[in-house]
């Protein structure tokens, strides 16, 4: 399938069939292979081949991810000043906490960022009140709620590459139907435990219930989450152990939680594998009546990963990903700089990305 598109022509590590198949996982991660074969016009031998070296090299992982926002639930973005030769074991401390993620080291390694997204009543006030003020390394905390997001969450960064038509992206946006053919095929769970990915959108106990509704999680639900979480591709005879429901209502629950909008599936890489190993965090100040629309023009930029209203001295945390650090300055003086109502934006470049979605150690 040829695609004439100069964003793909730029790309280093990946050739256009590796980057429209992970565009179409990030539209729907649990799509099995001989659906994905069928829209990006390949076998489903070959998607599989793909999948797996992926997986293998670019760290790709799909997992399934509780949507805090629409669930209700506040986000902190937290911003840790270290002792030097300390942030590192903190921030791994605090990848391993499952209320934590896009965490970074930033400031040459004297600073963390990190998203806190608690899950229960009480994790905030653990985190922000009695651990991080406990830990003697730590010498400043910076805590700004999230607000409102702009950009991230289930609205993937690759779309914004461009590898995939309408009538593609129409062919793989999934419906939610329970028992429809959406995923969570044989061979999509065989091959995520083959490549052994690493690191890089209710009813009752009986599993019943409409699709769609309020998003909300119960707790019968949890074991369920608990193997999605590890790998968003895992079949529906393995939810069916893990949950000990019958296989119908195992698809209806997840139909549910997926339409509510309560849990989205999404995926991970390293975005080094696509030509983009610069990442920075950008805390922008706006005049107050210019945030909403900064913030909707912020998301349409290419290099914007996450964008989000913040409570605190900025106004808008945004994750921008480049090519290298002139790419970073050219969007800091241009699409960034040019947009009215931006007064003030202070740039924290990654170091290194300790954490996106899941945590690998940094040995394995």
């Amino acid at each position: 399938m040829q695609m004439e598109s100069h964003t793909l022509d730029r790309l280093d590590a990946l050739d256009r069939l590796d980057l429209q198949l992970l565009s179409a996982l990030e539209i729907d991660g649990r799509a099995s292979f001989s659906r994905l074969g069928a829209v990006l016009g390949v076998s489903d031998q070959t998607v599989a081949r793909r999948y797996r070296r992926l997986c293998a090299e670019a760290g790709l992982r799909v997992v399934a991810v509780r949507d805090a926002a629409r669930l209700g639930q506040d986000q902190w973005m937290l911003r840790l000043r270290c002792v030097p030769d300390s942030a590192a074991v903190i921030a791994d401390a605090l990848a391993k906490r499952p209320d934590t993620n896009w965490i970074g080291l930033a400031s040459g390694g004297t600073e963390i960022v990190c998203m806190s997204r608690p899950r229960h009543a009480g994790d905030h006030d653990d985190l922000l009140l009695a651990k991080l003020p406990r830990t003697p390394s730590v010498v400043e905390i910076r805590a700004q709620q999230l607000l409102h997001r702009f950009y991230g969450g289930p609205n993937g960064w690759l779309h914004k590459f461009g590898a995939l038509d309408d009538d593609q992206i129409a062919a793989l946006s999934p419906r939610h139907e329970p028992g429809a053919d959406g995923g969570g095929s044989a061979d999509g769970g065989a091959a995520a435990a083959a490549a052994g990915a690493g690191a890089g959108a209710g009813g009752g106990a009986g599993g019943g219930g409409a699709v769609g509704g309020p998003p909300r999680i119960e707790p019968e639900d949890e074991p369920l989450l608990a193997v999605l979480e590890r790998d968003g591709r895992a079949t529906y005879p393995e939810l069916q152990r893990a949950t000990g429901r019958s296989e119908s209502a195992v698809k209806r629950r997840l139909a549910a939680l997926l339409a509510s909008g309560a849990v989205y599936i999404d995926i991970e890489y390293h975005s080094e594998a696509l030509g983009h190993p610069v990442a920075a965090a950008l805390w922008i100040t706006t005049a107050p009546s210019a945030l909403h629309a900064v913030g909707q023009a912020l998301a349409t930029h290419r290099e914007v990963a996450f964008a989000s209203a913040t409570a605190g001295p900025s106004h808008i945390v945004v994750t921008a990903v480049v090519r290298d650090t002139a790419g970073l300055y050219a969007y800091l003086s241009g699409p960034l700089g040019r947009l009215e109502g931006v007064q003030h934006v202070e740039t924290t470049p990654f170091l290194r990305r300790v954490k996106q979605l899941t945590y690998q150690h940094p040995g394995r």
